[in-house]
C-alpha cells in the first residue's frame, strides 16, 4: 500500500455525485456507497500512522481555559516525548487544544472531521484532515487502532465516544488499550455513579470493567504509560 500522502483525499461532495452515479438513482444503494466510501478513505489515511493517541473532549472550551491549556500541554508532551500521533474530531475546544499542542510541537495533527449546524468547524491546527459526513462511520475511525485513548471534559459527544471505546473493549470487538479520564473534578462524579449504581446497586457491569479506564491529572502518568504502550493493529 503506498503512503497516504501519495493518494489524495476525495471530498465529500465528489463522492456523493460518484455514488448517485454509480447506483442510477437508487437512494439506498448510493447512501451504502457513500458509507464504503467514508470507511475505506479513513482507514486507508489513518493507516499511514502507525502509533497514534486520540483525544475526544469538548468543543465550548477556548483558549485560555484550564483544561484547553492543559491538553494543549499534554499534546505537545505527547509528540515531544513519545512522538506519537495525535488524532482528535478535528474541531473547536478540547480537540483544537490537542490538535495545536501536537502541531506547535512539531508533530503529526490529524482531524477526523464532520460538519454540523452548529459548534463544529475544523480547528486551524491540523497537519491532515479527514472528512465524514455520516457520525457513525467517523466514530469508527476515530475507534480505530490507537494506542490510547485520553477522554477529556465534554458534552454528549464526548461520553458517546468514551462509552463506545469502553463497550468495544469490554466485548472484546477490539484490544484492550489505555483509557484516560482527564481531569479528577470532572469525571469523578462519573466514575461514583458507575461504581455505586451499575456496580453496586444495579449489577449491570462486572467489577473488573473498571479496570477498562483510569481518572486522573497527572501527566506524567499518561506519559509513562504511553511510553510503554503496544501498537494496535486494527480491529
Amino acid at each position: 500500500m503506498p503512503p497516504a500522502k501519495d493518494k489524495p483525499m476525495i471530498d465529500l461532495k465528489t463522492i456523493k455525485q460518484d455514488c448517485d452515479v454509480v447506483e442510477d438513482g437508487d437512494k439506498t444503494a448510493a447512501r451504502i456507497c457513500r458509507i464504503n466510501g467514508e470507511l475505506q478513505q479513513g482507514y486507508f489515511h489513518l493507516g499511514h500512522f502507525k502509533r497514534s493517541v486520540t483525544f475526544f473532549g469538548g468543543a465550548r472550551f477556548v483558549e485560555g481555559d484550564v483544561w484547553y491549556e492543559r491538553v494543549r500541554h499534554l499534546a505537545s508532551r505527547i509528540v515531544k516525548e513519545v512522538g506519537f500521533t495525535v488524532i482528535t474530531g478535528g474541531g473547536p475546544g478540547m480537540m483544537e487544544a490537542a490538535n495545536r499542542g501536537a502541531k506547535e510541537a512539531g508533530g503529526q495533527s490529524i482531524g477526523i472531521t464532520i460538519k454540523l449546524p452548529h459548534e463544529q468547524s475544523d480547528n486551524p491546527y491540523l497537519t491532515e484532515s479527514i472528512p465524514f459526513n455520516f457520525f457513525f462511520t467517523r466514530k469508527t475511525i476515530l475507534n480505530y487502532a490507537a494506542e490510547m485513548y485520553i477522554a477529556c471534559p465534554g458534552g454528549f459527544g464526548t461520553l458517546d465516544e468514551l462509552m463506545e471505546v469502553l463497550t468495544l473493549m469490554q466485548t472484546k470487538k477490539v484490544a484492550k488499550v489505555p483509557v484516560f479520564l482527564y481531569g479528577v473534578s470532572f469525571w469523578t462524579p462519573m466514575l461514583v455513579f458507575i461504581k455505586q449504581i451499575l456496580l453496586k446497586e444495579y449489577n449491570t457491569i462486572a467489577l473488573e470493567d473498571l479496570d477498562f479506564f483510569k481518572v486522573t491529572d497527572d501527566d506524567d502518568e499518561i506519559i509513562a504509560t504511553l511510553k510503554k504502550a503496544h501498537v494496535v493493529k486494527g480491529y
